[in-house]
């Protein structure tokens, strides 16, 4: 009889609060004149099995177990079983990722998602631990410390990754192309993020790397073009805007960075059930670089804000896009705080780039496909040259003299920092890139 009568509460609380949200549904149908999906039945019967398995875990399990952990336990579930982003958020976790938009939080500073019960790397933060440690997107965790990750939610296991500052984790991560796991051993730390770096390549040619997207983000990168024209003493012949390993961020500043180098177009635009999930952002008049080319650097580890930002730059002409192919997370997960301090971290809709392209699962395809590799500078002055041949001809045009003068000032030249095509970098994209902006300098000259 106890058993039928919890069953019985169950079933009519949970009707309660469905029949709660079945109204609040009708009441967003009214509003959005645009929705014409009606609201489907309640489906009684597995609100009844529910109920059943609800009772049975309260009087059979072999442990007692509260009603609160089980509840929360179902939502966990329930949000899980849509889509490797949506989740519930405690109160720790709802306060952890209001620091983390900051840009200052407690562990290892990675990205990460769930794929087949194991936690994925989608990007180390550049400086963290995570990264130090040589961490990589794609990477596969398996268990942390001594404890399995299948079978963990991803707060479960964001939460064993963070800790202490200080204190020690091991992961033991599966990679592809290795034939066993690989264990990292790292070293929790309070992560402080750089949102924006900048540094001259050369005279007129500026870089620009933006680690993830922020709520300052936007005022930083204004802040790094005109430092960048300061040290240049003049504005930039171009810059290369580097995304790679970023993992995303804040909606609003992915919209803001595209808006600084673009005069006018649309940004990106959402799609999804409720009106407030659908937007579109558009472009505002002012280019923060007067029109000086741009080029995009993307890889794997690129995803959310930062597809965003290329799929608008790319779609608008604005921006050659040069890597590898992006993540492809084209989602918008929504924090939808709840009455007892919780929230649920909900995906509501799509991203799409101004062209009408969607980039979930898909990602964004570089306008010119440059595999990472690293670059090594040859030592020049091993080389053999015409004018080291014995009984080689002079140069008619000019004096002795005057032509090994002139050939001492060319390897001089030579041998200066930055004088070459080669910056001091292994970087082979980054070089790339930067080539690429000298060429299309080069050709604006002739024309």
């Amino acid at each position: 009889m106890k058993s039928s009568s919890a069953a019985r509460y169950i079933v009519v609380l949970f009707l309660g609060i469905v029949a709660g949200a079945v109204v609040t549904l009708d009441m967003v149908v009214q509003a959005d004149r645009e929705n014409k999906e009606i609201a489907a039945p309640l489906p009684l019967d597995d609100l009844r099995a529910f109920a059943e398995v609800y009772s049975r875990i309260k009087s059979d399990y072999v442990e007692s177990v509260n009603d609160k952990k089980l509840i929360a336990d179902a939502i966990q579930g329930m949000l899980s079983g849509l889509d490797p982003y949506s989740s519930s958020l405690d109160t720790e976790s709802f306060k952890d990722m209001r620091v983390e938009t900051e840009g200052q939080f407690g562990g290892l500073g990675i990205e990460v998602t769930m794929e087949n019960g194991f936690v994925k790397v989608v990007s180390p933060i550049e400086d963290t631990p995570a990264a130090k440690a040589g961490l990589k997107p794609g990477d596969l965790v398996i268990r942390l410390d001594d404890k399995a990750v299948k079978g963990m939610s991803l707060n479960e296991a964001v939460r064993l990754m963070r800790g202490k500052p200080g204190s020690d984790i091991v992961l033991t991560v599966v990679r592809e192309g290795e034939l066993k796991p690989l264990k990292f051993t790292l070293t929790r730390a309070v992560i402080k993020i750089q949102s924006v770096k900048n540094k001259l390549l050369e005279s007129g040619f500026g870089y620009v790397r933006i680690t993830q997207f922020q709520a300052t983000t936007e005022k930083n990168l204004n802040e790094a073009v005109r430092k960048l024209e300061k040290d240049n003493g003049g504005s930039l012949k171009g810059l290369v805007l580097d995304l790679r390993n970023n993992p995303g961020g804040v909606l609003d500043a992915a919209i803001g960075v595209s808006d600084a180098f673009l005069e006018k177009g649309l940004i990106v635009y959402t799609e999804g059930r409720v009106a407030d999930s659908r937007l579109k952002r558009s472009a505002s008049s002012g280019d923060l670089l007067r029109g000086a080319p741009i080029v995009v650097l993307i890889n794997g580890g690129s995803a959310s804000a930062s597809e965003i930002v290329a799929g608008a730059l790319q779609d608008n002409k604005r921006a050659v896009i040069m890597g590898t192919k992006s993540f492809g997370k084209g989602s918008v997960q929504t924090i939808l705080p709840v009455s007892n301090g919780a929230a649920l971290k909900l995906t509501t809709a799509r991203y799409f780039t101004p062209s009408g392209r969607s980039i979930q699962a898909v990602g964004i395809e570089p306008d010119i496909v440059v595999d990472e590799a690293k670059v090594t500078k040859s030592e020049a002055g091993d080389r053999f040259r015409e004018a080291d041949l014995v009984r080689h001809l002079d140069n008619g045009d000019a004096p002795k003299e005057e032509k090994k003068k002139k050939d001492d000032k060319t390897d001089k030249k030579r041998d200066e920092p930055g004088s070459r095509s080669l910056p001091a970098s292994d970087d082979y994209q980054m070089q790339e890139a930067l080539n690429l902006l000298k060429g299309v300098s080069i050709f604006k000259k002739t024309n």
